[in-house]
């Protein structure tokens, strides 16, 4: 069986407050977009992860897709050994949750090669102990998403009818360090409210707090985003903590205009 996990972008996204955990409480919104890993799990005499494309650090048995094969065997679940094939087109640290898709939909698949029986619900709940935004996967459907990330609920929200111009730079933030320089605060608009407004509003209404801790030592992130707006981006943004900013058109922009961003990974797609 063969799959295609997406990506996601954040439309926006504010750090709250800090837990007394440690960890931050968040808003923002997922959105999905048609960047996609190759995904393909097939019965075999013995258990293989093969990645292909993208270089993936780190022992396969640590990979988060081999974490869900793990995880389904120690709660009791009759998962046979399986062949499993990943071909890695979505850039990893960029703020575009690839490895949490790929987690998601390997479990999606099992539960329906071998007829496990787990419902979308039960699958999110134990993804979750993975990834915050794992679960967001099982569906991929828009959702504002609260707590550290790993609270869900739907978002009407419909970008169709937009192009999308994706640039991931070399620069990579680690999530320590994006979060090391961020200062929590209570949002002065509401992301809800403000994502029903026209786009043309968004730029002055939406924000990633990230971009302000992480743009002062990445002046590279900064000046994408920069070049996004300048070149007709009706909204442009970091996704997640980085380092992948995204613009959002309402004309596909000119293969000049996508070929200036060389060396950097670029991806364009209409909605």
């Amino acid at each position: 069986m063969r799959t295609f996990p997406c990506a996601k972008i954040n439309l926006g996204l504010y750090v709250v407050e800090r837990r007394p955990d440690g960890y931050h409480n968040l808003e923002t919104i997922f959105y999905p977009i048609p960047l996609c890993d190759e995904l393909e799990v097939t019965p075999s005499d013995s258990d293989c992860l093969t990645v292909e494309g993208l270089s993936v650090d780190g022992d396969w048995h640590d990979n988060l897709v081999w974490r869900v094969v793990k995880q389904l065997r120690e709660l009791g679940h009759s998962v046979p050994p399986v062949s499993i094939r990943l071909r890695k087109i979505t850039p990893m640290g960029a703020g575009l949750g690839g490895g949490s898709s790929d987690a998601a939909h390997t479990m999606t698949m099992l539960n329906q090669m071998f007829q496990l029986g787990l419902s979308e619900d039960e699958m999110e709940r134990m993804l979750a102990k993975l990834g915050a935004d794992c679960p967001f996967f099982v569906r991929c459907k828009p959702v504002f998403a609260t707590g550290i990330g790993d609270k869900f609920q739907p978002a009407s929200i419909d970008l169709s009818g937009l192009h999308l111009l994706l640039v991931k730079p070399s620069d990579h933030v680690s999530t320590r360090e994006a979060y090391s320089l961020v200062h929590p605060q209570q949002p002065k608009h509401s992301l809800l409210e403000s994502i029903q407004r026209p786009i043309s509003e968004w730029q002055q209404l939406i924000a990633n707090d990230f971009e302000q801790s992480v743009f002062p030592n990445h002046p590279t992130i900064a000046d994408i985003k920069q070049r996004l707006i300048d070149n007709g981006a009706l909204y442009a943004a970091m996704s997640g903590s980085g380092s992948a900013v995204f613009g959002l058109f309402a004309k596909a922009p000119t293969p000049e205009f996508i070929a200036s961003f060389e060396p950097h990974f670029t991806f364009t797609s209409s909605l």
